[in-house]
């Protein structure tokens, strides 16, 4: 291949975690920058909106979850088949990969951004949005899923460019859209005075410019991505794999978010705007604080998918094992911060004094934060199986989940209130994982492979 394909790491060779962590370093600040969208969504509400406005938000995050994880799992999927088409060498075959993904890519958000607005406000009803929040949270909710075209086009495009092993320029792209988000929150809650749309509008216009950036630089610097049109014939075996590593992947990051929505059930259940907007704030501070794990993963992702290409299954082992050690000891350090600081830090987030705010908030911190280890091992041997083409187990794992939060919703949250909310996911992700942990090291390309 000797086409240009920009910054680029080579991960068929050479020492392994060295190569994961520079290929997943641009990919942790592009989450942080990515999860700014939303993080300053929810700071500059809760400043200048409020509490009631913070919640509404809070309300239907699990909604907005379950959006764009659906567009972010079928982009996912796509570029594993790019990511082993790239490792095998076969440009031809790589083209074909990109063609394909166009086209199941542009169905899919069509009818993904109709379906959810038809459906958006007897959710709000099912998933027990309190009644005085309905109308904001609704608002905000739709503004968000009309634009999931451009999220759509952004994870494709993102996928592609790191299958090849560049993760440097989508988060170019993301660092300008998201301080154009700043501005434009500024501008449309503070000097226009929209409310929560505000932010909602905002977060699709930034998002829309970085997908815009990412199409243009495909078409100038990486042509090796660039299909021509005989490879929109892309093949019955082929568009299959396509069709079902996406949405093998789309369904189980939905089965996920769908566990998610039936938790926040639980969670608006309470009744209690103090701990919602608690929980709104440590929830967006969790996921800060995943960053880094979610990063490795994603590069664990690419990096098996390609050695999978090249037949390279001893260098999968090593590259896996390394992740875990990394894993334990990111935890170790998180952890010990939030233990000292971790109400300050939602006050700082939420805006607030309200102790029930504050307690509630930094309770969840403190106890999720050493399962962040086992959510690491977790998401990366689920990230590896699906490098490996498996696309069962990894849906298992995500039914485990929403059986599991289905369980704490009807059994434990009436009885134990918010503390049951704290441990449903660590409880469940550690069922997860031993099933991962099962079904990758016991699988036969390993098992046979690693032990030559």
């Amino acid at each position: 291949m000797s086409d240009k394909k920009g910054y680029s790491i080579n991960m068929l060779e050479g020492a392994i975690f060295s190569k994961l962590l520079l290929f997943a370093i641009p990919i942790f600040i592009s989450n942080i920058f990515q999860q700014l969208y939303n993080t300053i969504d929810t700071a500059i509400v809760g400043h200048t909106l409020g509490t009631s406005s913070l919640a509404a938000i809070g309300s239907v995050n699990s909604v907005f979850d379950l959006l764009v994880g659906f567009a972010l799992g079928i982009g996912n999927g796509f570029s594993i088949v790019a990511a082993r088409c790239y490792g095998a060498r076969d440009e031809d075959m790589l083209k074909r990969s990109v063609a394909g993904s166009l086209i199941i890519g542009a169905v899919s958000s069509v009818v993904l951004t109709c379906g959810a607005l038809l459906g958006l406000r007897p959710l709000l009803y099912l998933i027990k949005v309190p009644a005085q929040l309905v109308d904001e949270a609704y608002s905000y909710i739709a503004a968000i899923t009309a634009g999931l075209a451009v999220m759509f086009c952004y994870n494709l495009c993102a996928g592609l460019l790191r299958a090849i092993g560049n993760s440097v320029m989508p988060l170019v792209f993301l660092i300008f859209s998201s301080l154009l988000n700043i501005v434009l929150d500024l501008v449309f809650i503070t000097q226009l005075h929209m409310g929560i749309v505000g932010a909602a509008v905002a977060t699709v216009i930034a998002q829309g410019v970085s997908s815009v950036l990412c199409v243009v630089y495909i078409f100038t610097k990486t042509k090796l991505l660039l299909p021509s049109k005989e490879h929109f014939k892309v093949g019955r075996s082929l568009f299959l794999d396509l069709l079902g590593q996406g949405y093998s992947m789309a369904f189980m990051l939905s089965i996920v978010n769908i566990g998610s929505v039936i938790l926040q059930m639980g969670i608006n259940s309470l009744d209690n705007e103090f701990i919602l907007a608690g929980h709104t704030a440590a929830r967006k501070l969790f996921i800060f604080f995943n960053m880094p794990f979610l990063a490795l993963a994603v590069a664990v992702s690419t990096f098996v998918s390609q050695n999978v290409g090249a037949n390279q299954y001893d260098r999968i082992k090593k590259g896996m094992l390394q992740s875990y050690a990394a894993f334990f000891v990111m935890a170790a350090v998180i952890s010990a911060g939030l233990f000292v600081g971790a109400e300050q830090i939602v006050k700082l987030l939420s805006g607030t004094d309200n102790r029930t705010v504050l307690q509630n908030g930094g309770l969840y911190l403190k106890i999720v934060a050493p399962n962040y280890a086992v959510l690491g091992v977790l998401l990366s041997t689920r990230n590896a199986l699906q490098g490996l083409g498996k696309k069962i187990v990894p849906l298992i794992s995500s039914i485990i989940e929403m059986l599991g939060k289905i369980l704490f919703v009807a059994a434990f949250i009436p009885i134990y209130r918010y503390m049951a909310v704290i441990f449903c996911e660590p409880v469940i992700w550690v069922a997860m994982t031993i099933q991962l942990l099962i079904a990758f090291w016991g699988d036969p390309l390993i098992s046979r492979k690693a032990s030559r």
